[in-house]
């Protein structure tokens, strides 16, 4: 199925980190419209990526993820206190994890590095990750594509992850929940792998990923 894989690299977000987990909160602080927030957050979030990329005109993904956090109010006609603007944002901070994550990057982690490569602000991740007691488990780093000043699927920021880890892309394996970044990341040089929770088809982007799985768990016996 795959070449010899050196070391792994992973999406954050919606790949080990629930983004919807926000949704509970966001519920609580408006009834009703919890899951229809949450949904057109992440949206406007992902869109904005992109689009300042293409324009040149990157700002960190904090400053991404508040901006599409007041599209998101003025688009559903929430007037949010500042109380309720500071809790989401900090949601962040403390996203659960997927229920298989904790489990399967245990079992990766015995026979190569793995490290993580997302759009998030460094600060932004660290707090994720190490209230989700996983810093260990990252012995090749929590990457940000902040030092490119680009987001994802910009092939410099892949690029980042080759330099950091000093493996050839190659011999690097790549797992996102997101299609289109398993695209890019295949059209980089990675060997891509796709947790595809949603049976959601593959993006026409003129490249496959290496291997299709359901979740982490899938994975962790494949490549364990």
């Amino acid at each position: 199925m795959t070449r010899e894989i050196s070391a792994l690299v992973f999406d954050a977000y919606g790949t080990l980190f629930d983004v919807h987990s926000v949704a509970r909160l966001a519920e609580s602080l408006f009834p009703g419209k919890g899951a229809a927030l949450s949904a057109a957050w992440r949206g406007k979030q992902l869109e904005y990526t992109w689009l300042r990329t293409l324009m040149g005109r990157y700002e960190d993904f904090s400053r991404v993820t508040l901006s599409s956090l007041e599209w998101t109010f003025e688009h559903l006609g929430l007037e949010p206190e500042e109380s309720a603007r500071r809790a989401l944002l900090d949601e962040y901070r403390k996203l659960a994890v997927f229920p298989e994550v904790p489990d399967a990057l245990e079992k990766l982690s015995r026979n190569r590095p793995l490290a993580i490569l997302s759009n998030g602000h460094p600060d932004m991740l660290n707090a994720v990750v190490q209230h989700n007691g996983l810093t260990e488990r990252f012995r090749g780093g929590v990457l940000s594509v902040h030092p490119a000043h680009r987001f994802k699927p910009d092939p410099s920021v892949y690029q980042i992850a080759e330099e950091q880890l000093g493996v050839t892309r190659t011999l690097l394996g790549f797992v996102s929940s997101n299609g289109w970044d398993a695209a890019g990341a295949k059209s980089f040089g990675f060997q891509a792998f796709w947790i595809n929770r949603g049976g959601a088809p593959v993006e026409r982007l003129g490249v496959r990923p290496d291997a299709v799985v359901k979740n982490l768990a899938e994975l962790a016996q494949q490549l364990a």
